[in-house]
């Protein structure tokens, strides 16, 4: 494959990705679609500003209602977003280390009153709730290299849909977990969330379906150390003494020394009256005397690998950043549930590919430069078919590697 071809290249990651997860699905997609597939989630990284049906058929080959059609295709006759982005995935994490699935909630900016389940939902970026959409993104982590890469979208129901269920959002979220368990589980059992999943309800839900969480508990949580096991009749203790954070038993716990980590972190197994189990508890001590609480459900993980498991978390919100900024994750037109769940995960899942590229390639981290190099690229075309020139491959695949991996001296 050229390396002079940006736009090849990441076409070829597409179709690699697409082969696989057909494979393993055991799907069979007709070959337009599969086409059609690849050029959409291209148009995703070379098309400015918004990204929407009108752009795509302003700059791809087929009109504004071949891509409204194909966005509204039937589960059994769409790619299964979660293998073709897992796919991509392990083409940029260590699928032999310490990992984690991660999920968090993001708020869709949208207006009007048709778009199904419309409401008004938490956004975290307004400290508000505010009208519009939520999804609920599931991506996968690698604790090692503190990377993520996303492998499902699901969007959340509104409030009116909810009652009508007789569910509360967190019930619901489970219920999200439920369906793609199956596949998560073959990847790892360890499901990562932040402080407002730490509930019974939330934790007793994933136990059933088999993972383990973790995840932290608010600063004011109810926590004991273990009893010693004690030679006498009668049930044994579930519970010790009342873990004081300001006058710590150090005799019960473990001091942790991780690299680059800012006051002192303790780790022990504690029981936990919020999920009524024993947890491996991690208790950070910040420079100013703040306590942080990080614990995992899998007492076999050592302190070290929850308190890294739950702060690799936070990359999924630089997946949202980036998917919000450079693949149109907010700028869908469309109004019914099959397009809406379409566009997130094509969002996602040209995010991902563009991952692979940069890491292909040796590139930095940085979306804004495969933005800019596609966008470039797909012009730079433009301008040959126009004027009927056949490009010299080898001079422009020279130029081009000269390009990418430029950087400026330092003074």
């Amino acid at each position: 494959m050229m390396f002079s071809e940006p736009l090849s290249q990441y076409e070829e990651i597409l179709k690699d990705a697409i082969r696989t997860s057909m494979t393993e699905s055991g799907a069979k997609l007709a070959k337009t679609f599969q086409t059609l597939l690849i050029e959409i989630l291209t148009l995703y990284m070379i098309l400015p500003r918004k990204i929407n049906f009108t752009q795509m058929a302003r700059y791809g080959k087929h009109g504004e209602q071949t891509y409204r059609q194909n966005f509204n295709r039937k589960k059994k006759d769409c790619i299964d977003w979660l293998l073709l982005k897992l796919s991509l995935a392990r083409r940029v994490l260590d699928m032999d280390g310490l990992r984690a699935i991660a999920i968090d909630p993001c708020y869709i900016s949208k207006a009007g009153k048709k778009t199904p389940h419309i409401g008004r939902f938490w956004s975290g970026c307004a400290g508000a709730v505010k009208h519009g959409l939520e999804i609920m993104g599931v991506g996968l982590l690698d604790a090692a290299s503190n990377k993520c890469m996303m492998l499902r979208a699901h969007q959340t129901i509104g409030n009116s849909a909810l009652k009508m269920r007789n569910k509360i959002l967190v019930e619901y979220y489970i219920c999200v977990m439920k369906r793609y368990s199956k596949k998560l589980l073959s990847i790892t059992d360890i499901v990562v969330a932040d402080a407002f999943f730490s509930t019974s309800t939330f934790e007793k839900g994933m136990s059933e379906l088999g993972f383990y969480l973790v995840s932290r508990f608010r600063d004011n949580a109810c926590l004991h150390y273990i009893p010693k096991r004690e030679k006498r009749r009668g049930r044994p203790r579930v519970k010790g003494d009342k873990i004081d954070l300001a006058n710590l038993n150090l005799s019960c716990v473990e001091e942790l020394h991780i690299d680059g980590l800012d006051g002192k972190a303790y780790t022990l197994e504690a029981y936990a009256k919020a999920l009524k189990k024993r947890v491996r508890l991690v208790i950070w001590r910040m420079p100013g005397g703040k306590c942080k609480l990080f614990f995992s459900t899998k007492l076999s993980m050592t302190g070290e690998e929850v308190l890294k498991t739950y702060r690799t978390r936070f990359q999924i919100e630089f997946c949202y950043r980036d998917s919000k900024q450079f693949t149109g994750l907010m700028d869908c037109q469309a109004r019914h549930k099959r397009q809406l769940d379409f566009a997130f995960n094509a969002s996602f899942a040209s995010l991902n590919a563009a991952k692979v590229f940069m890491k292909d390639n040796g590139m930095d981290n940085s979306m804004a430069k495969v933005k800019s190099l596609m966008f470039n690229a797909n012009y730079t075309n433009l301008i040959f078919d126009m004027s009927r020139c056949r490009p010299n491959r080898t001079l422009i695949s020279k130029i081009v590697k000269e390009l990418i991996g430029w950087q400026p001296k330092a003074a």
